[in-house]
């Protein structure tokens, strides 16, 4: 191994990994949401951010729907 290299003359290219990274958003949540989260991330070793990208992707990947009733 070399003490130094010159990262000069190393050739570009893409990030393999640009498709994965996240955007960060500002979004409003109830508190009783955040709560349940919180709880069960807690419970699994997580963030509570983590968990919820977690289920979101769950829900891209099914192609779940959301059903709810406008009254």
């Amino acid at each position: 191994m070399q003490k130094e290299y010159d990262l000069a003359k190393m050739k570009s290219r893409p990030n393999p990994f640009a498709q994965t990274l996240k955007q960060q958003v500002t979004l409003p949540l109830g508190i009783e949401v955040i709560e349940y989260f919180e709880e069960m991330a807690q419970e699994k070793g997580i963030t509570w951010q983590e968990l919820i990208n977690l289920y979101l992707e769950d829900c891209v990947a099914s192609k779940r729907e959301l059903s709810f009733d406008i009254s």
